[in-house]
């Protein structure tokens, strides 16, 4: 087991992460390379008096920790098994590495947007991808985890399991997750890619989007994101200072020329990226930055989108807003509406969409990116029936988000497991726990 306090070499770039803006200055950090690793960094922490919290890319880090940090960034093994369909992954494993194995086998794991975040953190906050629609959240296709607890084991947890539900969208708090098995699906290509228009057209993007939207079919994941680029020389000519709304359209048909048309009539685009792809290069459709930065964001579900909604994401994070977020609107329904063969905790399922804004952090702190936030999801609030785990980034109060993401139901069942799982609150993270991390 390695070891790294302050003032070591290696101890920074070990804490350091995707997220910037969540400082961290643990008491000691671990370079996990195995089960074994985090069993005795478990032991340790818990025999010097040391809270635990984890880390594999830092994309959905919402905390730093004065205690004991154990980075699983090299535990990255990859198991295919073709003939099951399923994958077995370890806790520092990326997407891409995922998406490249069993693209050989002409299979796709249940992926997001960027295939740069680590698989079991994505997993444990529900898992909203690509081919949602069609199959659902990816946590709810897990067969099988290894866990280490509180108490120091490593145990495999699987479907009857009080542990198996709760880390299946309760995310993080009861333990560290060194393995995971999940299902693969027969998906080889998509039609995908996606519509930009120019700023002028961004309401009418939006209008029609929603009213195309509302008649989508199963095997069609979309969503709409608006996005002011800088007028600066490293953003590409046709969008260097422009507000954009752009269209993301992943969908496992053949018809996707003839399904798109509608959009495509709305408005002349900026940029039209749509083509039938392989699976492999799905993160090519919303292209999201690999390189570290500080964000914060936070979402609503709704029941719908009318006029006065349309109106007021634009009036708080359309074109002229004085700070504007990246705001993506994603259809939800579909299959995530349906009940899974194996459910983890739940999620709003009965909304229609979900609105999520996401802001960089600048010199000014995190309290202005919240104001702006609050402006436009005060004004939505009528309609709001609540909020999803996967797009809640940086740092937020544990028992309001709690609140907001679970059921009252599920919230006290998730507490009880925790109570009897981390008696001694070794764990101190995620919405169940008594500290966010």
């Amino acid at each position: 087991m390695n070891i790294l306090r302050p003032g070591q070499d290696g101890y920074a770039e070990e804490v350091a992460g995707f997220q910037t803006a969540v400082p961290s200055s643990p008491a000691a950090v671990v370079a996990a390379e195995s089960a074994e690793d985090v069993v005795a960094a478990v032991r340790y922490a818990t025999g010097h008096g040391l809270s635990v919290a984890v880390q594999a890319t830092g994309h959905g880090l919402t905390s730093g920790t004065d205690g004991l940090l154990i980075s699983t960034r090299r535990m990255t093994g990859v198991e295919i098994d073709a003939d099951a369909k399923t994958a077995r992954v370890e806790a520092g494993t990326r997407w891409e590495a995922v998406i490249e194995a069993a693209g050989k086998h002409g299979l796709a794991p249940l992926s997001g947007s960027s295939p740069d975040v680590g698989v079991v953190g994505y997993t444990l906050s529900g898992g909203f991808g690509l081919t949602a629609r069609r199959y659902g959240r990816a946590a709810d296709h897990v067969r099988a985890l290894d866990v280490v607890t509180a108490d120091g084991e490593l145990r495999r947890v699987e479907p009857g399991s009080d542990l198996f539900w709760a880390l299946r969208g309760g995310r993080d708090g009861f333990g560290v997750v060194t393995a995971m098995e999940f299902a693969l699906f027969p998906v080889a290509e998509l039609y995908g890619g996606s519509l930009t228009f120019d700023t002028a057209d961004v309401p009418a993007a939006l209008r029609a989007w929603r009213t195309w939207s509302a008649a989508a079919p199963d095997t069609l994941t979309t969503s709409l994101a608006m996005i002011q680029y800088p007028d600066l020389p490293m953003v590409p000519e046709p969008l260097r200072g422009r507000h954009i709304a752009q269209v993301r359209i992943a969908y496992l048909g053949e018809d996707g020329d003839e399904l798109v048309a509608p959009l495509r009539a709305a408005a002349p685009t900026l940029a039209d990226t749509l083509r039938t792809m392989p699976f492999t290069e799905s993160g090519s459709i919303a292209a999201e930055p690999r390189q570290p930065h500080g964000y914060h964001g936070t979402n609503a579900t709704v029941s719908q989108l009318n006029d006065a909604m349309l109106d007021a994401i634009l009036e708080h994070a359309g074109p002229g807003t004085a700070t504007p977020p990246v705001l993506i609107v994603d259809l939800l329904g579909g299959a995530l509406a349906r009940k899974p063969e194996t459910p983890g905790v739940g999620w709003d399922s009965s909304a229609e969409y979900v609105v999520r804004a996401l802001s960089m952090v600048g010199d000014d702190g995190v309290a202005a990116v919240r104001r702006a936030h609050g402006k436009l999801f005060d004004a939505l609030a009528p309609w709001t029936t609540g909020r999803l785990l996967p797009f809640v980034y940086g740092e937020h109060a544990p028992g309001e988000v709690a609140e907001s993401v679970f059921s009252a139901t599920d919230l006290r069942r998730l507490q009880e497991i925790k109570r009897r799982w981390d008696t001694g609150n070794v764990f101190p993270a995620g919405p169940a726990g008594q500290k966010g991390r």
